[in-house]
């Protein structure tokens, strides 16, 4: 079950999150979301266990609780939505071209 972990605190680290949700039974995978541009923390991450009864577990447990300041928000994680791509490649506009 992959559940997305929000409200986290900008000093918050994958590894944080790995031994918090550890404490509830095996993770697979931490993702912490970081921002392209600077290279921070996007205040969110998403955090994969095999068993659902444990993650189920984790959610309830963890969803609240205080880390690094801040009450996190834990629930399953939603399917991605695809957002519309814009026709016709890229829509830049480049000042040099004009003639």
């Amino acid at each position: 079950m992959k559940l997305y972990v929000g409200n986290l605190s900008f000093e918050t680290t994958e590894n944080d999150l790995q031994d918090l949700f550890e404490q509830h039974g095996t993770v697979n995978e931490v993702h912490l979301m970081m921002d392209r541009v600077t290279g921070k923390s996007r205040g969110f991450a998403f955090v994969t266990m095999n068993d659902d009864t444990q993650a189920n577990a984790a959610m309830s447990t963890l969803n609240g609780k205080d880390l690094n300041g801040r009450a996190l928000n834990v629930n399953e994680a939603r399917p991605r939505e695809e957002r519309p791509r814009p026709q016709g490649g890229n829509n830049r506009s480049y000042a040099g071209n004009r003639r």
